[in-house]
Formats: C-alpha cells, structure tokens, sequence
C-alpha cells in the first residue's frame, strides 16, 4: 500500500535542503494538514503532506492511521501498539520515510517529522526508530513505551491544549515523563488552547525547525 502525498515545492526554486513532514490526525486529510503550510517560513524545505492508509468509519473524505478499541483512553496501553491496523501503518510510514532521501536527496537527518493528535502518535511510533532530524508532536500521545527504543533518538517538541478535550492534557504530561524515562530530549509546552492548532503553536513549530536545521548545519 502506498501513500498518497501533498507536495509543496521549496519557496526558493532550488533542490530541498530539508523536510517538513506533517502528518494529520484520525478523521482528518493530507489538505488539512497542507493548509498551513502557508503559515510557515520554510524557504529551503520541500513540505510533505501524507494521506494516512486508512479510509476514515465516519466520513468519505477522513482517512485515519487507525481505528481506536471502544474504550480507549490514551494511556500508553501496549495492546494499542500492537493492533493490526497500527502495526500496517507503522511499516508503511517507516519504509515511505526511509525512501524519501532517494526521491528528494535529503537524508533523514535533515528531515523534520510533525504530527498532529493521531499523527502526532505516529510521529513518536515511527520517528524514534529512524534518524531524523527532530520530531514535533502536535496535541499527541504515545502508544507505548514497551517497543521503543530511545538510543540515538532525535529531539521531541511536544505542545499540548491545556483545555483539550480530545486528548486529555495528563495524557500528554505522561508522554512526556515517559519520554523523559526513555532518555529523550523533549522541549515541552503547554498553551492556553483546545485541540487545535493555533497561530503561537505554528510559531514554535517553525523556531524549533529552523534551530534543528540550522543545528544539522553546523554538524559534521
């Protein structure tokens, strides 16, 4: 199964120097998430958009990573990580990332992944087995710590809607401690926000891109 991409070519008109990748949530589309690539100063970066692989239960135009169990309450449970469906989009995301440095010729220790709510759970699930560059999740959560391995993990942003009434707020104050435990450098906010993306959000997300970019500038 392959995905189906947004691409925004760099502002510049010359190759990428980096990627920004976002990945929306369940319900959601690739259009969504694209539309704020007009909000973001990203000159030197091709902006990727994916369609997750899945159509969304509830509506014809959603696509979703995964379906949730009924009760589920976004508390780090392993059965979660191991759903069918999850496992499916885990291995498709991960051989689409590791394919991109030959389509684009930027390595993924230049490439950005960002996601928001479920695709900020899919940021962590996948991004902390690759070497990216940085990770940046959106009002997210993690599956589990029990299958993840955090050496040579790349930084985590993590901001998150004190009133968020989707993906509660302690949800994410313990995805950050267990980040933490795995030994995970996250820089962790806290707005005054919903669950929603607003205009001071999309300012960190872009300060923190373009200090991890012009970090990986200055590494050998």
């Amino acid at each position: 199964m392959s995905l189906n991409v947004v691409s925004i070519a760099p502002q510049t008109g010359e190759p990428p120097t980096g990627l920004f990748i976002a990945l929306h949530g369940w319900g959601a589309n690739a259009q969504d998430v694209a539309a704020l690539a007009t909000f973001l100063d990203l000159p030197h970066c091709q902006l990727l958009f994916p369609d997750a692989p899945f159509p969304f239960p509830y509506g014809p135009m959603g696509r979703a990573w995964y379906n949730f169990p009924q009760d589920y309450t976004f508390t780090c449970e392993p059965r979660l990580a191991q759903q069918p469906d999850l496992v499916e989009s885990r291995q498709i995301l991960m051989t689409w990332l590791q394919s991109l440095e030959a389509k684009t010729g930027v390595p993924l220790s230049r490439t950005v992944l960002a996601g928001f709510s479920q695709g900020g759970a899919m940021t962590l699930d996948v991004g902390l087995q690759l070497p990216l560059a940085a990770l940046l999740v959106l009002s997210g959560y993690l599956h589990s710590p029990a299958h993840l391995s955090a050496e040579n993990a790349p930084p985590v942003l993590m901001v998150h809607g004190r009133q968020d009434t989707v993906v509660p707020l302690q949800s994410a104050q313990n995805s950050y401690r267990q980040l933490q435990d795995l030994g995970v450098a996250v820089t962790y906010h806290e707005l005054d926000m919903g669950h929603e993306i607003p205009a001071a959000e999309l300012q960190l997300v872009q300060n923190f891109t373009i200090q991890i970019l012009r970090h990986s500038d200055q590494t050998p």
